[in-house]
């Protein structure tokens, strides 16, 4: 679904940065960190300003969210790349965005939950060494497969 132009920005309701970064609950080299990323823009005054239009708001609100949530910044900005920046995204859009985000959230949900559940298992036991570990890796089998932490890494939904 794509914003309809009656969903645009009120060009007439300008901010500054501070007032942006204020009301965004963000630090005014966020708001340039951000603009240097694409993800939000700025226009300039007479005087060489950045003054932005009040929908940069939502868009601010929509990439804490997502950062929040441990999304990168790189997927964040491929997600409101198909959406003007003076785009007053609707609910519709936020659902469809979002739901793009659904399958990756899942599986770091998975592997963390994975971790909090194995952790004191697999480092606690006080060997440090799986190849050392008769119980989570007799004879370093997991050492065959490859380097790293083979059991907390595993697919989600392969049990060890």
């Amino acid at each position: 679904m794509r914003t309809k132009p009656e969903d645009r920005a009120d060009t007439h309701r300008i901010l500054t940065v501070g007032e942006v970064a204020k009301r965004a609950g963000v630090a005014v080299s966020t708001l340039h960190f951000y603009e240097s990323r694409g993800l939000i823009r700025s226009m300039r005054s007479a005087g060489n300003q950045r003054r932005f239009p009040a929908a940069v708001l939502r868009r601010i609100a929509i990439i804490k969210v997502a950062q929040r949530a441990g999304i990168p910044l790189e997927d964040i900005g491929a997600a409101l790349a198909p959406f003007p920046p003076d785009a007053k995204l609707s609910a519709a859009e936020w659902k469809d965005m979002s739901s793009r985000w659904r399958a990756m959230l899942e599986a770091r949900i998975i592997r963390l939950t994975r971790l909090r559940d194995e952790l004191d298992g697999c480092i606690g036991c006080g060997c440090l060494s799986l190849a050392d570990c008769p119980l989570r890796n007799p004879g370093d089998a997991l050492g065959r497969e490859g380097s790293g932490p083979r059991i907390l890494e595993r697919p989600p939904g392969d049990r060890a």
